[in-house]
């Protein structure tokens, strides 16, 4: 006897594959386990899928986590690296670096967070660096990597990591994964889709006149949106007059050496490059405005500073920076390019998917799709985005740079008020407004606002309960710990070699970027 809802869902469809399609369907043929519905994914092989992101954040190794995968297996699948952080070259002016490192800075000294006593010690005159204290820079500054959750005991315990990963490559994976798990791949291209009466979807029409139903659909359309934009005709909130940036030329590399244990974000005249080393190879691309520059121009700037031999492309990706006004309208959720679109520079894209998968199964509606849920997904997944959009602006709207019209542009823009409050309360006393389960910790903040040269007039009140005498020397002891502990570490490379190396690769044809 069938014990379901009568008004269960029986059938849930994903318009398109790419990353987006096949994190979706991975995550339900895993939590559903075959008992509460079907779902079939349909895609076509015609259309390529964009894989400009291949740099992920901490909570990507969550999503292999619930999906119960081996993830050194994966990382030799997809032939990925770790990753520990961001380097930002040439963004608070010319000339200057700063690292955005994974994990903590420092551990917590009695009520006090580690970076409120490095500010005290500042402002007395200390002038060890706050990065030098944050286990992940000082991986990625050596070049060294170990997994830091086996040496929790140790200096280096407080990092985090993530994957600079093949985004072709872990879709294949994730695609054969679904598939052993009783997800159905349907090969076709979306002519049509019908809608119900109440503007529900209700079928969607293939090119060569198939017909597929679903009482729920997840649109992973890409920047089509067939479903969310062309058939709801939901709308679009524009950032664009925050984030400039609206194109990017990508193009992939052999490597020159060992591969780096971060990603490079490299400030450009009007814009910024990326460089994303993986096992055998590297992705580079130049985010750019169209407004300041045509694509020949971004692409001679971008392939006159990659290092090793082009294996694929340039191609040039336009897009449009914001968000759906609705993420799930009716019956349909929006997932990846379809749902809206943050530039890559803290490889956000992935996050957003899986969060929108997260959401999903703790808002999951039966075949009425009660609006009660879809008001509270929304709400959480727009402020997802909000924050996101609000941390990438951070690093525009404190440049310093006023050497082109673009950088000026960005240093004279009146950022969205939630950015402006969470400034003026760090430049008070270093405090950070905390949202609800927000992606970037205080750790984040800390280490862009410093990098920027956005810091706080004093410290908190609360540091001066701890005696300072000697807290200088105990800095220096402990990043001097930090230091010889890292020095014994494996390199980068050494440690890939010795757990989850990828045999080198054949050439990948052009037409799979």
């Amino acid at each position: 006897m069938d014990s379901k809802s009568p008004r269960a869902l029986r059938k849930i469809c994903i318009v398109g594959g790419g990353t987006a399609g096949w994190i979706a369907a991975a995550l339900m043929a895993e939590h559903f386990k075959g008992k509460l519905c079907d779902i079939e994914l349909v895609e076509s092989d015609d259309i390529g899928t964009i894989g400009v992101g291949e740099s992920t954040v901490p909570p990507f190794l969550q999503l292999l986590a619930k999906l119960g995968v081996n993830e050194q297996e994966f990382i030799a699948e997809t032939q990925a690296s770790f990753k520990l952080g961001i380097t930002f070259r040439d963004w608070k002016k010319k000339g200057e670096d700063y690292f955005h490192p994974f994990g903590g800075i420092g551990a917590p000294v009695e009520l006090s967070e580690f970076y409120q006593l490095w500010l005290k010690a500042r402002a007395n005159g200390y002038e060890g660096a706050l990065q030098d204290f944050a286990p992940a820079s000082v991986m990625a500054r050596e070049g060294k990597f170990t997994l830091p959750f086996k040496a929790l005991r140790t200096p280096i315990g407080g990092a985090a990591y993530a994957l600079h990963v093949d985004a072709l490559r872990v879709a294949q994976f994730l695609r054969r994964f679904s598939e052993e798990r009783g997800v159905k791949r349907t090969e076709g291209m979306v002519d049509d889709v019908r809608l119900r009466a109440d503007g529900f979807v209700e079928q969607l029409v293939l090119k060569d006149g198939r017909t597929v139903e679903a009482d729920f659909f997840i649109d992973c359309s890409g920047f089509r949106s067939l479903l969310i934009g062309k058939a709801l005709k939901v709308g679009y909130q524009d950032w664009s007059h925050w984030l400039l940036c609206d194109r990017a030329i990508a193009a992939q590399t052999e490597n020159v050496g060992p591969p780096a244990p971060y990603t490079l974000a490299h400030a450009q005249d009007f814009g910024w490059r990326w460089r994303i080393p993986l096992q055998h190879r590297s992705g580079n691309g130049y985010v750019f405005s169209s407004r300041h520059l045509s694509d020949d121009e971004a692409t001679a700037t971008l392939m006159a500073q990659v290092e090793g031999e082009t294996v694929m492309g340039p191609m040039v990706v336009p897009f449009k920076t914001g968000v759906r006004d609705r993420i799930w309208d009716k019956n349909v959720v929006s997932l990846g390019l379809a749902s809206g679109f943050i530039e890559p520079l803290e490889s956000t894209a992935i996050h957003l998917i899986y969060r929108g998968m997260d959401f999903l199964f703790r808002y999951l509606p039966d075949r009425d799709c009660d609006p009660a849920l879809i008001t509270e997904y929304n709400r959480r997944m727009t402020a997802d985005f909000e924050e996101i959009r609000d941390f990438i602006i951070l690093h525009y709207c404190t440049t310093q740079r006023d050497d082109t019209a673009f950088w000026r542009e960005c240093a004279a823009m009146a950022p969205p008020e939630s950015l402006q409050r969470k400034i003026e309360l760090f430049r008070a006393n270093g405090t950070l407004s905390e949202g609800l389960d927000e992606l970037f910790r205080n750790a984040s903040w800390q280490s862009v606002m410093e990098g920027m040269g956005v810091q706080p007039r004093t410290y908190h009140p609360l540091v001066d309960r701890i005696a300072f005498e000697g807290v200088p020397q105990q800095l220096d002891h402990a990043a001097a710990l930090l230091r010889r502990v890292v020095e014994d570490l494996p390199t980068h490379q050494g440690f890939i070699q010795t757990h989850c190396a990828s045999p080198t690769p054949q050439r990948v044809a052009p037409s799979a970027a």
